[in-house]
């Protein structure tokens, strides 16, 4: 145990007589108020460097110093039991004479230690356990005893001086009232608002008490001050207190010199203190304790290395610490880390000062309470000079911390150094990152344009609203093109993976060049979960620095109806606050699409685009061939009397979604001249993908058809299963009398450059297709989806058998009803696919068996009607036999869903990963995605904003002495260098070393290969962040209780550990109902934050 190291005495003086010690100052804690460390000391001739072994005795005992008190007159605290116990039951008794509320008291204590607050009975017994057992682990006495609690005293104290010759004085009072876990973390010198002949009374009974004894040495007499101006003697600590400091400063007198000088036997005149009339108070002083702890988690310690360390200075400015860069904090002991003291005029200009100090504080690698320090210092309850020991816990403001700062640099080396240490695992990526002989580089724009302002549609579409922007659009002669590059292009042949990154180095260049299009397509679908899913980065942010970059032209999002961004339906609430902090957010153009072209589905999604102020692209998905009469269920009036309704719902926009690449020119011509001629005032938008090499040629039929705007990719980052060539069908028009784009091919060649080069970092992600596949036509696979269902295949075992997915992608289309394919439809076709292969299914058997399979989730899903009714319906004699007795939704998913808890899902987010983290946005992230975005939080939370590295450091380790540069915006940058990587540790971690900013860094990470069974020892199990079911420490520390066993039935909120770290223990609970299957921790263990010590199989 490593407290008891500093307790063991025979040890001490044994240490300290091999080495010649004359004297022993026993600082703060530890052996300070222990009489017998003091006579053991005077025994063996060696100077204790404070007061008398009887002196310790008597005040050292909180009990017979409450009896000293009493026969010098001093006011004590009613109700006191003179009694010590180690008993619940008796000291329950006692409290219950007393009357609650009642404050259980360490009886060798001090410091905070050992003290608890019960102001309800039934708490009591659990409440007395926990101080006795916390006073038993510091102090080596687990005796308590019982005062009336005096609620929202000030804790006021005087510090004492005296000597061996009678010779007492005071010096002064301080204000120690800002505390929590009754310990101080503000002190100020003297107090301010206490009338004089309190203070006076104050003084003079400090005084008294210490006379009255024989006290010899610095001490503090401490008092609560009541609201009625009351007050009671507290208890002698005949120690220095932490905030001596503050006391030194208003005096000049230093109180470690004088403890010293005393010891050896100087008389206070001797010291310069010859009367009381001596010691004078000047200005005003005050300390705020910084500390390694969490304020907004009941200020729970925090422990580790201290990766950064910088701090303020100036006159007025005095710092007591002895930590630095590279050091650590353990878990054993107190959690300060740092006392600031600010030395001021007046008591108003000394917190500005101490203010100013603690915003100048560095400190990196651990959690600090600097800013509720700060919030302290400014609120208008401290700052009258009144504040009493109810501040914190009355005020609940001081926990917000709107602009919590972050140390994005930090975080992001740990990111770094887990990758040197442990690699990357990149899901979907395939080899090894391709070794590139330089960064993508962007183009610039012209000089002579830079810094002027940039016409663009977004302009006509703020300007003049939806409507007149639909109407100038249906005007514009020339064709309009959507750029896909940033959304679909990228989602269909690098598995979604681009990141954001890659599109703001070329953002300015895209706004100047891209100009007259029609949009951008850069959001939505996809894009949206894998950013936090794979690339770890938050998507909003991405659409809020896109959108400021690129102000110019309107940004495009797909929109999945009542799908949201998500794969399955949400409740009508989540749905339309999403388009609605989507609009806010930057989003001009939704495309609503329902994969399954479910018109209830489409219309409330419309509804929803209409109600937040955007545009309303309605688009119907493109399956089957028009000119196939052979395939009658999708024919040309399906797509006539679909688009009637839309047209009828008040869109804006009709849009034709050919999300596989189906339509040929022959059947665009046929089915883009019908909608003209029967809607010749509504803007049609054409998309398609090129997956087998048929899309320029399909948006030229579209274009000369009647189409206003097709779809395409920059050359670099189109073709296959993107979008057709944007320079194909630029050169294509070129000169053309009325559909010129007027897009300069030249500047589309920069751009195409860029992207090649930027596509090259990410060969992993690749398809491995080589070329266009006609194959599309038999299959009619998603060209978004190609990549992501070889990738699950691959995962699956069933890359060899590729071909034969694909067509079972066939088969179970037609099983299913031959349905439209988009994302989520698409996917219950993939699974089905997949799930064949492996079962060995075709279109005869699939049947036969499905009674006795049991099919994958989404395939189960789609069958109950949980994402809309398919045209034509449901194949009844699968259904049933897939659903074996399950509940059907016949209508629109959402209308039976009951409205989600906004609230309720902040408070979530707030338990599970700190207040700061419960914005809307975040809500709506964790509404769509909730598993997916718990993980994206805690990897945030660990390793920064790593959406700041480049596409080299995110993808694959730094190599040695290579640099990057981070821009963290509004013009700061900061360069790390990676230099090195140490030997593997006792502890399973390595030591990785970098420079940052050409300050030496060093980074711990544990090496994951070092997590086997041979070497368990060296590293602890990890709880899963993601399965609730598994429960990690929520802070380093000790475990001192294990009341739970495997078999065990435990209930949400039921204790499972009770660890003790920093003086403060705590109850781990249980998250979820289920059987504990693992204890992976014993009592005595010492953790780490995150280390496994429970897991429970959840019913």
């Amino acid at each position: 145990n490593p407290v008891a190291a500093y307790l063991d005495i025979a040890n001490v003086i044994k240490l300290a007589k091999e080495h010649g010690v004359k004297a022993i100052h026993p600082g703060y804690g530890f052996l300070s108020e222990n009489a017998e460390f003091a006579r053991a000391c005077e025994q063996e001739g060696i100077v204790f460097v404070g007061p008398s072994p009887e002196s310790l005795s008597k005040f050292g005992d909180k009990t017979m110093a409450r009896a000293i008190a009493l026969e010098c007159g001093v006011p004590v605290i009613p109700g006191h039991q003179e009694s010590e116990s180690t008993d619940a039951k008796q000291a329950l008794q006692d409290a219950n004479e007393i009357g609650f509320p009642v404050m259980i008291k360490a009886a060798k204590g001090g410091g905070g230690r050992g003290i608890r607050v019960v102001k309800d009975p039934k708490d009591f017994e659990a409440e007395f356990e926990r101080a006795s057992n916390e006073a038993l682990q510091a102090f080596g006495d687990g005796r308590v005893f019982l005062e009336k609690l005096i609620e929202n005293p000030r804790h006021i104290e005087v510090q004492i001086l005296a000597d061996a010759y009678g010779n007492v004085v005071h010096l002064y009072d301080r204000d120690c009232s800002v505390q929590r876990r009754h310990q101080k973390i503000v002190e100020v010198a003297p107090s301010v608002g206490i009338p004089e002949e309190t203070r006076n009374a104050l003084l003079a009974d400090a005084v008294k008490l210490a006379k009255s004894t024989g006290y010899k040495s610095a001490g503090t007499v401490e008092f609560m001050v009541a609201p009625d101006g009351s007050y009671y003697f507290l208890e002698v600590n005949p120690r220095v207190q932490v905030e001596h400091t503050v006391t030194e400063e208003v005096t000049g007198i230093d109180i470690v010199q004088s403890q010293i000088l005393i010891a050896a036997g100087w008389s206070l005149p001797e010291i310069g203190i010859s009367s009381q009339k001596k010691v004078t108070c000047r200005g005003f002083a005050m300390q705020g304790r910084i500390t390694s702890e969490n304020p907004e988690d009941n200020f729970r310690p925090d422990s580790g290395r201290i990766e950064s360390y910088r701090t303020p200075g100036g006159p007025g400015i005095r710092l007591d610490s002895a930590i630095a860069s590279g050091g650590y904090q353990l878990p054993y002991y107190d959690s300060l880390l740092v006392k600031c003291i600010a030395k001021a005029d007046t008591f108003e200009h000394a917190a500005f000062k101490l203010q100013r100090a603690l915003e100048e504080f560095r400190v990196r690698g651990i959690r600090t309470n600097i800013p509720f320090l700060r919030n302290v210092l400014r609120h208008p309850k401290f700052l009258t000079g009144t504040a009493n020991t109810s501040l914190i816990e009355t005020t609940p403001e001081l926990f917000d911390f709107p602009s919590l700062a972050t140390d994005i640099p930090s975080k992001v080396m740990r990111y770094l150094a887990h990758t040197v240490v442990n690699g990357t695992n990149h899901p979907g990526a395939i080899g090894s990152f391709p070794k590139l002989s330089h960064e993508p580089t962007a183009p610039s724009v012209p000089a002579e344009v830079e810094g002027s302002p940039r016409s663009g549609w977004r302009q006509v579409l703020l300007e003049h609203g939806p409507e007149a922007f639909a109407r100038k659009l249906r005007e514009h002669k020339p064709l309009l093109l959507t750029d896909t590059t940033m959304r679909d292009a990228h989602q269909s042949l690098l598995a979604t993976r681009l990141r954001t990154h890659d599109m703001l180095q070329v953002a300015d260049y895209t706004s100047w060049a891209l100009q007259d299009c029609m949009s951008l397509e850069m959001w939505g679908g996809a894009t949206f979960d894998v950013s936090m899913r794979f690339l770890h980065e938050c998507p909003w942010k991405r659409l809020e620095l896109l959108r400021e970059r690129i102000p110019n032209i309107p940004f495009q999002m797909l929109l999945r109806g009542v799908n949201a961004v998500g794969y399955t339906s949400y409740p009508d609430n989540v749905v339309k606050e999403f388009v609605k902090k989507a609009h806010s957010s930057g989003i001009d153009i939704f495309r609503v699409f329902d994969s399954l072209n479910y018109i209830d589905n489409l219309l409330f999604g419309i509804e929803a685009v209409l109600e937040a102020g955007g545009v309303a692209e309605a688009a119907i998905c493109y399956t089957g061939d028009v000119c196939d009469t052979s395939r009658p269920k999708y024919d040309l009036d399906y797509y006539l009397d679909l688009a009637r309704k839309l047209v009828d719902a008040g869109i804006h926009i009709l849009a034709i979604k050919d999300m596989a690449g189906l339509l040929k020119p022959k059947s665009t011509t046929v089915l883009v001249s019908a909608l003209r001629k029967e809607f010749p005032n509504i803007p049609i938008h054409i998309h398609t993908h090129d997956t087998p090499g048929m899309g320029v040629a399909s948006m030229v039929a579209a274009a000369e058809a009647g189409a206003d705007i097709v779809d395409c990719a920059i050359d670099g980052m189109s073709g296959m299963m993107s979008q057709p060539s944007m320079g194909a069908i630029v050169n294509a028009f070129r000169g053309h009398q009325s559909l010129d784009t007027g897009l300069d091919f030249r500047n589309m060649h920069s751009l195409s450059t860029y992207w090649e080069q930027v596509r090259e970092q990410y060969q992993q992600f690749e398809s491995g297709m080589k070329s266009s596949n006609s194959d599309v036509y038999q299959h009619e696979m998603p060209g978004g989806q190609y990549t992501n269902l070889r990738f699950q295949s691959m995962q699956n075992g069933l890359i060899e058998q590729w071909d034969q997915v694909k067509e079972s992608y066939r088969v179970g289309n037609l099983v299913l009803g031959d349905i439209v394919k988009v994302t989520p439809s698409s996917k219950v076709v993939g699974d089905l696919a997949q799930f064949m292969v492996q079962n060995d299914l075709n279109d005869k058997n699939i049947v036969e068996k499905a009674d006795k399979l049991d099919f994958p989730k989404s395939v189960v899903e789609y069958f109950q009607g949980y994402i809309g009714q398919p045209p034509g319906g449901f194949p009844e004699d699968l259904r049933s036999k897939v659903l074996k007795g399950k509940p059907i939704v016949t209508g629109r998913p959402g209308e039976s869903m009951e409205d989600l808890d906004f609230v309720e899902e902040g408070h979530k987010i707030a338990v599970s990963h700190g207040k700061e983290a419960a914005t809307e946005l975040n809500i709506l992230s964790r509404a769509l995605y909730p598993d997916v975005f718990d993980d994206f939080y805690a990897t945030k939370m660990r390793y920064g904003d790593l959406s700041v590295l480049p596409t080299k450091a995110f993808l694959r380790p730094l190599e040695t002495d290579e640099e990057i540069v981070l821009d963290l915006g509004k013009g700061t940058t900061a360069n790390i260098t990676y230099k090195a990587v140490g030997e593997p540790q006792a502890n399973g971690c390595r030591e990785v070393f970098f420079e940052l900013n050409g300050v030496p860094r060093v980074v711990e990470v544990v090496e994951e290969k070092l997590l086997t069974e041979s070497s368990k020892p060296l590293a602890r199990e990890k709880a899963i962040p993601s399965d609730k079911g598994s429960v990690g420490a929520p802070m380093a520390g000790q475990v001192i209780d294990v009341p739970v066993e495997p078999g065990q039935i435990v209930e949400a909120g039921s204790p499972l550990i009770v660890l003790s770290a920093m003086k403060m223990e705590t109850t781990v609970s249980s998250p979820c109902g289920g059987t504990i299957g693992h204890v992976a921790v014993v009592t005595k263990d010492n953790v780490a934050i995150g280390d496994l010590l429970v897991k429970i199989e959840r019913t």
